[in-house]
């Protein structure tokens, strides 16, 4: 019988999320090198040679990926014959302390995201905590620990369905994906759980995403189940669907497919799909009673040399001069170099800005939106010297809501976010001859060396969804609308996915 201390439980969950919120799992860095070095859109190219920059930069910095530092979610799976040493607090319990003392961490703090009365006030717990965290006793003597970081904006696409008993998963996949948009940030894994009943498939699609990215030693041995068949079933038509890297168009959408099964009711077939974006953050230890786990740094030679060259037809622009006729030059697909002051904005800081408006009360005092940007960010806390924390691009279709209201009467030019737009959004920014650009998400801590004086303007009680002022220098984007609505997240995809079918026509 293993004696495991509480404090050796509490130390190594707090060790983990620090480690994985720096440390991309070294199998997804080497999935994303062979996906750079195959792909032929220049785009989603440049969006994967920032991601692999930003996950060495990372690394070396031991500062997060990305700007959402995720909710936690720890599969933990005791041993029958364990023991503890102390009997005071839960499993849950001692998961949430090692939470709270991980992203209260003063060297590294990392953004907490997690809100309180979800139908309600939405109050911040300012600890990331509570953690999501299942349960399972085993046999054995060891605790086996399982810990993810799971960012909003892949969350948020996870999608459910009860197929009847004769449906195609792989065709509901395929069916499904290009709905997702790319606010999951591609490339990254889908998770996918099946069987059981509904919230058994959806806790079976999470912990799939938990195992290492091994596609490609399948495909080379060849599938032997039914899982393994449909996993790379799924993966070629999802990569026949041109979406890309960040959505831009491209012959990478996945570098992987988890498929776990359960039995199930005769009458039903619960499938749940969940994406892992480009900062996807996981990793494993047991516990034997001899002590907290011992995670070993992975080596910086491991990561690929990349570089993220800025083109000769590249757009370097002064904000502090730029106009609304400027941006209408514009093109949809370049590169646009920022350079002067932007404003951020989110969810709430929109709401608020909304609701002073309606009521005649107007902007707060000391936010002019006149000829400037807004980004959508969230940032972390800086450390050190630095200006602001790792501060990459949220989903930019939860503000749809809001750009009517926005470019007609607050006086910005542009906005700044990842993902697509809607369709209503895309209309509106052509008829407001508006622009929208698009910031690589899972790559904030080098968005972030772009940003050289950052100051709360407004709203500082919302802590990391305040409205910010930033100064920035050379930060990239790329115009994703266009004051035409030309619209690269329709336009990328379709076009690689008519290439895709052209190469495959070439091959067979």
């Amino acid at each position: 019988m293993s004696t495991i201390r509480q404090q050796d439980f509490i130390d190594s969950i707090e060790d983990a999320l620090q480690y994985i919120s720096f440390y991309h799992p070294l199998d997804f860095v080497q999935a994303l090198e062979k996906a750079y070095h195959k792909e032929q859109s220049k785009a989603a190219k440049d969006a994967i040679a920032q991601i692999l920059i930003n996950s060495r930069m990372s690394a070396e910095g031991k500062r997060p990926l990305c700007q959402d530092t995720g909710i936690i979610t720890c599969f933990v799976k005791v041993g029958m014959d364990v023991k503890w040493d102390k009997t005071d607090l839960t499993v849950q319990q001692m998961v949430d302390e090692g939470t709270r003392r991980a992203y209260l961490n003063p060297d590294n703090p990392l953004r907490a995201s997690i809100v309180a009365d979800p139908a309600g006030s939405r109050k911040n717990t300012k600890d990331n905590t509570p953690s999501v965290v299942h349960i399972d006793l085993v046999a054995g003597g060891n605790i086996e620990v399982m810990v993810a970081a799971k960012g909003g904006g892949s969350e948020n696409k996870t999608k459910m369905v009860m197929l009847n008993p004769s449906d195609d998963v792989a065709e509901w996949v395929e069916k499904t994906l290009p709905t997702m948009g790319a606010g999951w940030c591609p490339p990254g894994m889908l998770g996918i759980g099946i069987g059981g009943t509904a919230e058994k498939a959806a806790v079976l699609a999470k912990e799939s995403l938990m195992d290492p990215v091994d596609i490609h030693e399948l495909i080379e041995r060849g599938a032997e189940t039914t899982e393994e068949k449909m996993r790379l079933d799924i993966f070629e038509r999802a990569n026949k669907l041109g979406i890309g890297a960040q959505g831009l168009g491209g012959l990478t959408t996945v570098v992987d497919v988890k498929i776990k099964t359960a039995p199930t009711h005769a009458a039903s077939k619960p499938v749940v799909m969940i994406p892992n974006c480009a900062a996807t953050r996981h990793v494993h230890f047991t516990l034997d009673g001899s002590g907290p786990a011992n995670l070993k740094a992975p080596k910086l030679e491991d990561w690929p040399e990349v570089t993220f060259e800025v083109g000769e037809g590249t757009r370097r622009v002064d904000l502090n001069t730029l106009t609304k006729e400027d941006t209408r030059e514009w093109k949809m697909g370049e590169t646009v170099l920022l350079s002067g002051t932007i404003l951020t904005g989110r969810d709430a800081a929109h709401k608020r800005l909304q609701d002073m408006i309606n009521s005649g009360e107007g902007l707060p005092a000391g936010v002019d939106f006149d000829n400037k940007f807004i980004y959508y960010v969230g940032p972390v806390d800086a450390v050190r010297d630095e200006a602001v924390g790792p501060a990459g691009p949220t989903t930019a279709t939860r503000m749809d809501k809001f750009t009517d209201m926005m470019l007609e009467k607050t006086g910005i030019i542009g906005m700044i976010g990842k993902a697509e737009r809607g369709p209503a959004t895309v209309e509106s920014i052509k008829n407001n001859k508006s622009v929208y650009l698009m910031a690589v998400g899972g790559a904030a801590y080098l968005v972030s060396k772009a940003i050289k004086k950052a100051r709360v303007v407004a709203f500082e009680d919302l802590g990391m969804e305040a409205i910010y002022e930033f100064e920035v220098e050379d930060m990239p984007v790329t115009v994703a609308v266009d004051s035409e609505g030309a619209n690269a997240h329709t336009q990328g995809p379709a076009i690689w996915k008519a290439k895709i079918e052209e190469l495959n026509s070439k091959l067979q």
